[in-house]
C-alpha cells in the first residue's frame, strides 16, 4: 500500500496496524517520496534507535529510510517490553498499598480474586497500538521520514537491502534489529505454561496461581513483583544473587539488601545460588526441579513458569551476509561512533554491548546519524543512571559505597534511615514524600531507603541510591551533573531549591552537612 500522499488520523492508523497484525498476508506499507534514490542511511529496524536516528539524520539535512517487519514504528518497547513492564509495575505498586492497608483507614478489605495477571495483559494488548499509531503518524507527518513497514528486510550487501518486493540502496546501513529472549538448556521448556516477557503478552490465556521464575535479571524482579502482588505465589530461582548480574553495575549493597529483603517481606520466595534442573509435567508445567545452594534438590509446584534469563541480539544475518564481528554473546562489535568492523555499517540499541535500555538505543541511533552526516561524535555508555521496579522505584547512579572506598581515601555517607547502633530506625518515617506518606505514618519501615556517597576531600558527589517513589526523574539530571568535568559538590547540591517534600531528600540532607569544612557522615 502506497501511503505517501495519504494522511491518516490516529484512529485510522490504529485500525490499519491492528488489521495488519491480524493478517499474515497483509501488504507492506510504503511511505516513500516516489523518486529512486540512494539514501544517506537505511535503518534496518524502526525501534527506538532506528526511529530517533532516522529523525535526527533527516533534521540534519540527510535522507534516511526505515525498514521494519512490523506494521508500526517503535519496536518491541511499546509492543512487548518496557511499556507493559511499566504498566504492570504501576499495578504492583497500587496492589502493594492495598495489601498493606487492607481493611485499614479508608481501604476496603483486599480481595485477591479481583487482582488478575490476565486482566492486566488484556488491558495492555487492547491499548498498545495507540502508541504505535502516534509514532507512525509523527514520523511521517512531522518528522518527514520515509519508511517501509510490514515488510521484513533482507540484507544483500553493505549498501543494499530488499523489502516488500523492492530494492533499496544506501550509502550506509544502520542495523537495529533488536534482540530476543534466550532460554536455558533444561528439559521441559516445550510444555504449556512456559512464558517469557514476549509470549506473556502475546499468548497468555489463563490466570496463573503459582509462579516459578527462572533467572535473576531485572525482568525477573520486575515481573515477579507484579505477579506476586496480584496474588500469584511467586518463587525466583537464580544462580547469582539478585541485583548482582553482569548487566547491572554500581548496585550498592545496602540498597540491594533493602530491595531483596522487601520482596521477601512481601512473601516472595527467593532462592539464590540455585540451579533449575527441569520443568516437569505431562502437557503443562506442574513443577520445577531445582538444586538449591546447599545441594538439596526440591520440586517447586507451579502452573506458570516465567523465563527471565536475558536476551540475545538478532545479529546472525548481519554476521553471515556482511561479515560484521560479534562478541561471544552475539552482540555486534562497534566503536564509539557505532560503526562496526565493516565500513559504512553501523549497529545500535540491543544489537550491541551495554545496557539494554531506552536511553542507549536512542542515543546510539543519533550517534550513528551524526557521524554519517559528518559530525564526528562519540557515545560512551559505560556510565549511566539505572533503575528497576519492584513495588518500589529503585534508582541509582554513580559509585556504590564499596566502590568509592576502594578508590577514595575519605568517603562520607549521607543516608536515610541511618545505621546508628541502638537507634530504633524501624520507627523512623524517613525518607518519605509523595506516594510514601501513608507508609511513613503507618508502616515506617516501608517508606524507603536512600544513600548519597561523597568524596570528603573534594566534596564531590560520587553516587546516589534510592528506593521509594518519585525520585527517578531527578536521577537523569544527577547523572549529568556528577559526570560533567566539574562534577557536583555537596555544597552545590545543598544550595539548590528543593520542592518540599522532595522524594530523595538529598538536597535537604546535603544542606545540613554542607556548612562543615570537615565533612562527616550523616
Amino acid at each position: 500500500m502506497d501511503i505517501w500522499r495519504k494522511q491518516f488520523n490516529l484512529a485510522e492508523w490504529n485500525n490499519l496496524i491492528e488489521a495488519s497484525l491480524a493478517d499474515a498476508d497483509s501488504e507492506p506499507l510504503f511511505n516513500l517520496a516516489g523518486e529512486e534514490a540512494i539514501y544517506d542511511a537505511v535503518f534496518v529496524g524502526g525501534g527506538a534507535g532506528g526511529r530517533f536516528g532516522a529523525a535526527y539524520l533527516k533534521a540534519m539535512g540527510g535522507r534516511p529510510l526505515i525498514i521494519d517487519a512490523w506494521p508500526f514504528l517503535g519496536g518491541s518497547c511499546p509492543h512487548q517490553a518496557c511499556v507493559p513492564h511499566h504498566l504492570f509495575s504501576d499495578a504492583a505498586a497500587e496492589l502493594d498499598l492495598m495489601r498493606w492497608f487492607s481493611d485499614e483507614l479508608f481501604f476496603p478489605k483486599f480481595d485477591a480474586s479481583r487482582a488478575s495477571i490476565l486482566q492486566m495483559v488484556k488491558l495492555f494488548v487492547a491499548g498498545r497500538s495507540t502508541a504505535h499509531a502516534f509514532m507512525n503518524w509523527q514520523t511521517k507527518e512531522q518528522l518527514e521520514v520515509e519508511y517501509v513497514l510490514n515488510a521484513r528486510a533482507t540484507i544483500v550487501d553493505r549498501h543494499t537491502v530488499r523489502a516488500g518486493g523492492r530494492t533499496f540502496h544506501g550509502r550506509n546501513l544502520v542495523l537495529g534489529m533488536g534482540a530476543r529472549p534466550v532460554y536455558p538448556d533444561i528439559p521441559g521448556l516445550q510444555l504449556r505454561g512456559i512464558y517469557d516477557f514476549v509470549s506473556l503478552v502475546e499468548e497468555l490465556d489463563y490466570e496463573p496461581t503459582r509462579c516459578v521464575i527462572i533467572g535473576g535479571s531485572k525482568v525477573a524482579m520486575e515481573y515477579g513483583a507484579f505477579f506476586h502482588a496480584t496474588g500469584c505465589d511467586t518463587t525466583i530461582v537464580t544462580r547469582s544473587p539478585l541485583m548482582r548480574a553482569r548487566s547491572l553495575h554500581h548496585v550498592d549493597e545496602d540498597l540491594r539488601r533493602y530491595v531483596v529483603e522487601g520482596m521477601r517481606k512481601r512473601g516472595m520466595v527467593i532462592y539464590e545460588g540455585a540451579v533449575p534442573l527441569s520443568v516437569n509435567g505431562k502437557d503443562s508445567a506442574g513443577s520445577v526441579t531445582v538444586r538449591l545452594a546447599n545441594g538439596d534438590v526440591v520440586d517447586l509446584e507451579t502452573d506458570f513458569v516465567f523465563i527471565a534469563t536475558g536476551e540475545r541480539p538478532n545479529s546472525a544475518e548481519a554476521q553471515e551476509v556482511l561479515g560484521v564481528a560479534v562478541g561471544p554473546t552475539g552482540r555486534v562489535i562497534v566503536d564509539k561512533t557505532m560503526q562496526t568492523t565493516v565500513p559504512n555499517v553501523y549497529a545500535i540499541g540491543d544489537m550491541i554491548d551495554g545496557p539494554m535500555e531506552m536511553f542507549k538505543a536512542r542515543k546510539c541511533g543519533v550517534t550513528a546519524a551524526r557521524n554519517i552526516m559528518g559530525d564526528h561524535i562519540e557515545f560512551d555508555f559505560t556510565e549511566y543512571p539505572d533503575f528497576l521496579h519492584t513495588t518500589y522505584e529503585v534508582t541509582w547512579v554513580g559509585l556504590t559505597e564499596a566502590e568509592a572506598r576502594a578508590e577514595y581515601e575519605e568517603v562520607v555517607i549521607i543516608q536515610m534511615p541511618p545505621y546508628v547502633e541502638g537507634l530504633d530506625t524501624e520507627n523512623l518515617p524517613l525518607p518519605c514524600s509523595d506516594r510514601s506518606m501513608l507508609y511513613a505514618f503507618s508502616k515506617p519501615e516501608l517508606s524507603g531507603f536512600q544513600k548519597l556517597v561523597v568524596d570528603g576531600t573534594s566534596r564531590r558527589v560520587l553516587g546516589a541510591h534510592h528506593v521509594g517513589y518519585g525520585a527517578k526523574d531527578a536521577f537523569q539530571y544527577l547523572d549529568y551533573l556528577i559526570h560533567r568535568p566539574e562534577g557536583l559538590t555537596i555544597d552545590e547540591l545543598g544550595w539548590m531549591n528543593e520542592l518540599f517534600l522532595n522524594p530523595e531528600h538529598f538536597i535537604q540532607l546535603s544542606r545540613l552537612r554542607a556548612g562543615r569544612r570537615k565533612l562527616v557522615d550523616l
